[in-house]
């Protein structure tokens, strides 16, 4: 009996070891790890996953006593799965993409019913009509052009300052996008309703609905295989290629801090409410491996400071206030990059009680099959207003995108 079962056991494991042995595939690398259509075009569905492995250290510089403390640490910064295709016609497009790094699945709360926030994007995109598109689901705000840029295809190591501080990230709404062309100058459309307190929010809408609009203007026509939402000119634009854009975020009753993102304002009836308003113009140039990126913000709020019912503050103030971002790089022929940036945040130091941070950054990077497979370091040196404390942080990071 022992020998029967021994050989029913080998014979499963042959089995099993055969059925899932080394297939070939005709995808290529960094075009998805699995790729199919059906039989009868009636969907179809493209798996792909990345991640991002970093190490961070940073030093605090004193004006009187030099390098006063330091601290390090290697993290996976970003994992992720990504699922997109169409479903019943190429006419709707679906993505999928989930988060499973500690970064990217933090924030449970409450407000996500105390559960780990993997979904990143969930979002059905129809093209109804001609050029027009109707987005519905989770996914990112068309905000800054910074942020729109997946983290797989920055620049430098991570986004700016300006980002952090005011960029409205992803939602859970409706889009309807709509682009034309007049001669060569290409015109983009869109607007946007949410509910304005982030992604993978499950509680009633504790505030107002946020209300996004943006134009963007190509003077010179297209970028190649959209350049204009991707770090660096890695396709080498043999022509002068710029995308200018401006953003207007309406956040009616916000709850949080920074519009749709930081901390939720309470108070004593439950949550402070204010109208947030936040405003981006950003342009995007690229000309044979020049690149250049420039962004700015502002944000201001009906009454910034949270109150009690009775009028007492509660120690809360929405993040208003204006911030630049501009950065430059040039690609060398054998895939080396070298870019800086500069950075710089000024909040309403009357409400926030901040003063103007500007940060410098340097980086180098080498794409060794473009943002797909890529290794990433930069520098940077922090400097605040009225402070002796200033920080410099240095970053390595690989990125694998399949």
């Amino acid at each position: 009996m022992n020998k029967i079962k021994l050989m029913l056991t080998s014979a499963f494991f042959t089995i099993a070891i055969y059925s899932f042995s080394q297939e070939v595939t005709n995808t290529k690398f960094g075009k998805g790890l699995y790729n199919v259509v059906a039989a009868d075009s009636s969907w179809s569905m493209k798996f792909g996953a990345r991640f991002q492995t970093l190490f961070i250290g940073e030093w605090n510089l004193n004006e009187d006593d030099g390098i006063t403390e330091g601290t390090s640490k290697f993290l996976t910064r970003r994992a992720r799965l990504k699922f997109d295709g169409f479903a019943y016609s190429p006419k709707l497009q679906y993505k999928l993409e989930l988060g499973l790094s500690n970064r990217d699945i933090s924030g449970a709360s409450a407000y996500t019913s105390n559960s780990p926030r993997y979904i990143l994007d969930a979002v059905l995109k129809w093209n109804f009509y001609k050029n027009l598109t109707l987005w519905v689901g989770q996914t990112k705000l068309p905000g800054n052009v910074e942020r729109v840029i997946s983290s797989a295809n920055l620049q430098l190591v991570d986004r700016s300052l300006l980002n952090s501080r005011f960029n409205i990230d992803r939602d859970m709404g409706a889009q309807l996008r709509h682009h034309f062309k007049l001669g060569n100058v290409v015109i983009r459309e869109i607007i946007s309703a949410s509910q304005g307190e982030g992604r993978n929010i499950t509680s009633d809408n504790l505030g107002g609905y946020q209300w996004t609009s943006r134009l963007e203007i190509l003077p010179f026509g297209s970028f190649k295989n959209k350049g204009d939402y991707s770090g660096g000119d890695l396709k080498r634009e043999e022509k002068p290629k710029l995308a200018l854009g401006g953003t207007f975020d309406y956040h009616d009753r916000a709850v949080k801090n920074r519009s749709n993102q930081g901390s939720y304002m309470t108070n004593d009836v439950g949550f402070y409410q204010t109208d947030v308003y936040t405003l981006f113009i950003d342009a995007m140039f690229k000309y044979k491996g020049f690149s250049l990126m420039a962004e700015y913000a502002d944000r201001t709020a009906e009454d910034a400071i949270a109150k009690n019912s009775d009028g007492t503050e509660t120690g809360d103030v929405v993040s208003v206030g204006n911030g630049l971002n501009a950065q430059v790089g040039y690609l060398f022929k054998n895939n080396w990059e070298v870019a800086t940036r500069f950075t710089q945040i000024q909040l309403d130091k009357k409400i926030t009680g901040k003063d103007v941070e500007t940060q410098y950054t340097v980086g180098v990077s080498k794409y060794l099959s473009g943002h797909k497979l890529k290794i990433q370091s930069d520098v940077s040196y922090l400097t605040v207003e009225n402070s002796k404390d200033s920080g410099l942080m240095y970053r390595l990071q690989i990125d694998v995108h399949f």
